[in-house]
């Protein structure tokens, strides 16, 4: 896909495109759409990104409410996203013994109950070791600290979904 062909996408395309680069948050990628023509790739993840650092608070907690928990029940059910069911495999997250599912999920409610919302990390750019590393650190952290880490996990990921999108063309600064 190139960005030409982004610029000229009808609103409802733009969506049907974009509209999961931020998980489960289409009305993101709706508050870009208007933005157009973007340069490059790189100036529509600008403007995810400045549109999500410029939510209040309880947007920002919104955006990480919307992300599975790793290895939870929507993954059990298979209701995952797409994205999240090939991150979550690709992790490691998806063939967990029992004693490393019993463990995670100890560890998602704790950080649950802690923060509010579910313990978002770029699963592709970790493994499953990784990931119980992180759950247990980030665990210590005071919540707004955490908030702060959460969205930039976020932007990790939409990064790379972007990428996909673009199929290789690099969402970096031109």
């Amino acid at each position: 896909m190139d960005i030409i062909k982004v610029n000229s996408f009808s609103y409802e395309e733009f969506i049907n495109v974009f509209g999961n680069v931020i998980e489960k948050c289409p009305i993101i990628c709706a508050a870009v759409w208007s933005q157009r023509p973007f340069s490059n790739p790189f100036d529509l993840e600008v403007a995810i990104q400045e549109f999500i650092d410029n939510l209040p608070t309880s947007g920002k907690e919104g955006i990480l409410r919307c992300h599975p928990d790793l290895a939870g029940r929507e993954a059990l059910r298979c209701q995952l996203t797409t994205e999240s069911q090939k991150e979550q495999r690709g992790a490691g997250l998806t063939s967990l013994d029992s004693t490393d599912k019993f463990r995670i999920d100890q560890l998602n409610t704790e950080y649950k109950e802690k923060f509010g919302f579910p313990f978002v990390i770029c699963a592709r750019m970790s493994d499953k070791d990784e990931i119980f590393q992180q759950l247990k650190e980030r665990l210590l952290n005071d919540p707004m600290a955490e908030l702060r880490t959460g969205i930039e996990e976020v932007k990790k990921i939409c990064h790379l979904r972007l990428h996909d999108i673009f199929s290789g063309s690099p969402v970096t600064k031109p």
